[in-house]
């Protein structure tokens, strides 16, 4: 009697899309190793894989945005409080507002610019990072897109952000040559801009850890957490740079 062969069934490889709206990578097939059958999701917590991992560190860096967050709303209410304090003049018995506001520099548009433009180039290498295509192929050793594309741009932001940088540090060369070292305004404009510029210090660290993992073809997974985390980092530095040139320059 012959023998009927049935076609072998081919499982078809579900290629999601990881992340061009930033999800990050899908639990069916990981990035940076792994290729078995097993689901991430019905592995016990804490050895989900690589989305496991980007969600703790997202999280992680989202609670330390918020402290950073209420440090500078705290600084901005002393401000504002100290903005309407004054006295009343003991001749005219009138109330009297002693706050002196500052000329500001102009080339504080120009350092916004700069860091707006950093974190839309940060963003777009985030966002190279998680491309499904390009991940899939370097997860299974054909290629290195993900690192070749996103390497210009994290370059990019890396400029535009020292650039912001030394561009902050010529605004208060200019209050010098003004002559404004002291008073309550400039005080509060030395503090605000210099605790944001020391917080972005440490973007720059984690942009260069980003950068240096990208041109040594760290992990897959690892890279796509360095830059992701620095991408949010640096967004938030750049929400609260906006708060700021706001507070000190429309509001001053």
């Amino acid at each position: 009697m012959p023998v009927t062969k049935s076609p072998l069934a081919i499982p078809d490889i579900d290629r999601h899309d990881a992340g061009t709206g930033g999800r990050g990578p899908d639990h069916k097939l990981p990035t940076g190793g792994g290729g078995d059958d097993d689901s991430w999701a019905q592995r016990p917590q804490g050895h989900r894989g690589p989305r496991e991992r980007l969600i703790r560190y997202r999280i992680g860096i989202g609670l330390g945005l918020t402290a950073v967050a209420m440090f500078f709303v705290s600084i901005a209410s002393a401000y504002l409080i100290r903005k309407g304090s004054g006295h009343i003049d003991s001749i005219s018995g009138l109330w009297v507002q002693d706050w002196k506001p500052l000329v500001l520099p102009k080339i504080l548009w120009i350092n916004t610019a700069l860091l707006l433009l950093a974190s839309l180039a940060i963003e777009r290498a985030r966002r190279i990072m998680f491309h499904s295509t390009d991940t899939v192929e370097e997860w299974l050793g054909l290629g290195y897109l993900t690192g070749r594309r996103s390497a210009p741009w994290l370059a990019a932001t890396l400029v535009f952000g020292l650039g912001f940088l030394v561009g902050q540090y010529r605004a208060w060369l200019a209050l010098g040559h003004q002559g404004v070292f002291y008073g309550a305004s400039a005080n509060f404009f030395y503090l605000l801009t210099g605790a944001h510029a020391a917080h972005l210090l440490i973007g720059i660290v984690a942009l260069i850890v980003a950068v240096v993992a990208t041109a040594v073809h760290a992990r897959l997974e690892n890279r796509q957490i360095v830059v992701d985390v620095t991408a949010w980092y640096w967004h938030g530095m750049s929400m609260v740079w906006l708060g700021i040139f706001a507070l000190i320059g429309l509001a001053h």
